[in-house]
């Protein structure tokens, strides 16, 4: 069977060697730098004890130096599976998912035709570098000096000038021997459809000429040198040798650099691309002329495991950035991530490399952001979140956005990390140490002395009276109902979200809860299959992990098959109960930090008010269900009552 020589580098290039290696072999840690590509292991061709057998993964050949095999991908496959060239494609294909193609006997002529239209394009490259130096490439040159690029940078990148002609290229590539309707098949002309004479696509342009991993032009990119042109920037039609969302700009060259640098820059274009390179930065990219796609996203990060993407700091490149989030959440695999920086607001990679250096621009690529970061701005920016409905509005949103993410462990860190973003956003207003409790007290202002012999000892009584036993009995509790109930659950979403909890081991059972919540449940067996769901991700059965605490076990409302109206009702009232609970132990916390000023008896009042509210949540724990209800809400009258008489504040008698 003939393939389209075009097929196999596709392959190549979609596949990494160390992951088909990987699967026969074991890394030696100490020697392999995966941040490189570089990756060492025992040889699995002949038996030995030291790691000599090297993967490149960044140019995707392998070398032992004990029995000197070597070879790519396809290579590997045939010698360990013991198979043909066509099967070893065929083994590879599925794993890239790629179809086979059908069988195509004019897959010589079709190769055949592609090597002269190749040859086509490397005539046109000259032909454009040639007319730049010319008389007619005189504005050409003083627009590309004057963005300071040295010609050292112009020689790498093989500007040219495409001259204002309808023909100029046309009858270039005649007189060299190319037929017309090749120069049209790769690009360069366009044949009108009223059959009159092709003429040039590029004119009176910058040319950058596009190559692919092999370093082999296949298209162009143009700059008009009017500033009045339709199209600012013009690539090169989709051709046999050409698909741009298949493509990056500078891809081979920067697969040599990121390998040293350890690092990959993904730029908005060509230009973006040629400044960097001139202040040093040779390990950069671009997409051509469109939306980053999910193939240019497989070559980036065949190039390097976490490319940064430096985007203008303008409104064009915000939305480009949080397009390309939901384009990569379904992708990111262990390892394999994006981080953005965002430059600063009107200026692009040039401006700020001009205008600060590249010291400046490397400050930038630093401080690049993870794209949990990015994803939580886009959700949050610009939005108020002063109620219930909105706040509710956004956790959907989030959670829509999570589960794209196909890899489990990765969806539940970002589910971690959107949880402590949320905490931060919706964290009372003036917590923390700077909250101004004293009377008369102002922002700016030193506080005074504390000196109250009377309050000696009362920090160190309040901070033992913490009691994590407690605490996490009360917290096994709702969680058990919760999952021995998941309809009240997901009534109870929001609260089971905000609730806190203490201790690692729950936290995590409160995020796998959160995560399969929403799984489909039938009414017969709900629990059951909510648990089952929650034990395959946590590696263990919650509900056993939670029953290790004997009145979590015996609670006469956890039990299975509980009626599920006793389950709700436990519920809320922990919830209720924890929510007052905590909000007693804050005002006591922040009660101690105002210890150091003034001692009044507004702040002794305080203390004793939260000391006394949060024993008598403590007792109601100890009461029947009957009498709790009523004793929680009691609990929470009171503690409101605190907060709307400001009893930290002077009353005057």
């Amino acid at each position: 069977m003939s393939l389209p020589p075009g097929f196999v580098e596709e392959l190549r290039n979609r596949l990494s060697l160390s992951d088909v290696v990987g699967r026969k072999v074991m890394w030696e840690s100490k020697k392999t730098n995966a941040a490189k590509g570089d990756y060492w292991a025992p040889c699995p061709f002949h038996t030995e004890k030291t790691a000599s057998f090297h993967v490149d993964d960044r140019k995707g050949f392998y070398y032992c130096f004990g029995c000197h095999q070597k070879g790519d991908a396809i290579t590997f496959v045939r010698e360990t599976e013991n198979v043909g060239f066509i099967e070893a494609i065929e083994i590879l294909a599925r794993e890239a998912g790629m179809p086979m193609p059908a069988r195509d006997p004019k897959a010589q002529e079709k190769y055949d035709r592609n090597k002269v239209l190749a040859g086509v394009m490397e005539q046109a490259v000259q032909y454009f570098r040639l007319q730049l130096n010319t008389g007619a490439g005189a504005a050409a040159r003083d627009y590309i000096n004057g963005r300071g690029l040295s010609g050292e940078i112009q020689t790498r990148f093989e500007m040219g000038y495409a001259p204002n002609d309808r023909a100029a290229l046309t009858k270039h590539l005649l007189d060299k021997g190319a037929k017309i309707d090749e120069i049209v098949e790769c690009g360069m002309a366009i044949k009108p459809d009223d059959g009159g004479h092709p003429y040039d696509r590029f004119r009176g342009r910058i040319m950058f000429p596009i190559r692919n991993a092999q370093g082999a032009c296949t298209a162009f990119g143009g700059r008009a040198m009017d500033p009045n042109a339709r199209a600012k920037y013009l690539n090169s039609n989709e051709t046999p040798l050409f698909d741009k969302g298949k493509s990056l700009y500078n891809h081979a060259p920067a697969r040599e650099a990121a390998g040293k640098a350890d690092c990959l820059i993904v730029a908005e274009g060509y230009m973006d691309v040629i400044a960097l390179a001139q202040f040093g930065f040779n390990h950069a990219v671009a997409p051509l002329g469109t939306a980053i796609t999910a193939d240019q996203l497989a070559l980036m990060w065949r190039i390097h495991p976490e490319p940064i993407i430096a985007l203008d700091g303008d409104k064009a490149g915000m939305n480009a950035a949080m397009r390309l989030i939901d384009l990569a959440l379904p992708l990111l695999e262990a390892g394999k991530s994006l981080r953005f920086c965002i430059l600063p607001e009107g200026l692009d990679p040039d401006d700020l490399l001009k205008a600060s250096g590249a010291e400046a621009m490397q400050d930038v690529l630093d401080g690049a952001k993870p794209m949990v970061d990015l994803l939580w701005q886009r959700e949050t920016e610009g939005k108020v979140f002063d109620s219930p409905e909105r706040r509710a509005a956004l956790d959907a949103s989030l959670r829509n956005a999570i589960k794209t993410i196909q890899d489990r462990s990765i969806r539940n860190h970002y589910g971690a990390a959107i949880k402590d973003l949320r905490a931060t956003l919706f964290a009372p207003k003036n917590a923390g140490t700077n909250r101004p409790w004293q009377p008369n007290w102002k922002p700016g202002t030193a506080r005074k002395p504390f000196n109250a012999p009377a309050l000696a000892g009362t920090k160190s009584t309040l901070l033992a009276q913490a009691d994590q036993g407690m605490a996490r009995l009360r917290e096994s509790v709702i969680l058990a109902a919760a999952m021995r109930n998941p309809f009240a659950a997901q009534k109870f979403e929001t609260a089971l979200e905000r609730c806190p909890i203490s201790t690692p081991d729950l936290h995590e059972i409160q995020n796998a809860l959160l995560a399969k919540l929403h799984i489909e449940l039938s009414n017969d067996n709900a629990s059951d299959t909510l648990i089952s769901a929650m034990s395959e991700q946590l590696g263990y059965n919650p509900i056993e992990r939670l029953f290790t605490l004997k009145p979590v076990r015996e609670h006469p409302y956890l039990k299975a098959n509980t009626n599920p109206d006793f389950s709700e009702r436990t519920l809320k009232e922990e919830l209720d109960k924890h929510a007052a609970l905590i909000g007693s132990a804050h005002e006591i916390k922040e009660a101690e930090q105002d210890l150091q000023g003034l001692a009044d008896e507004g702040i002794t009042w305080r203390i004793q008010q939260s000391t006394q509210a949060r024993e008598k949540a403590i007792r109601a724990e100890d009461e029947d269900q009957g009498s709790s209800n009523e004793n929680t809400q009691e609990l929470k009258n009171q503690l409101q009552k605190m907060l709307d008489d400001e009893i930290w504040v002077k009353k005057k008698r």
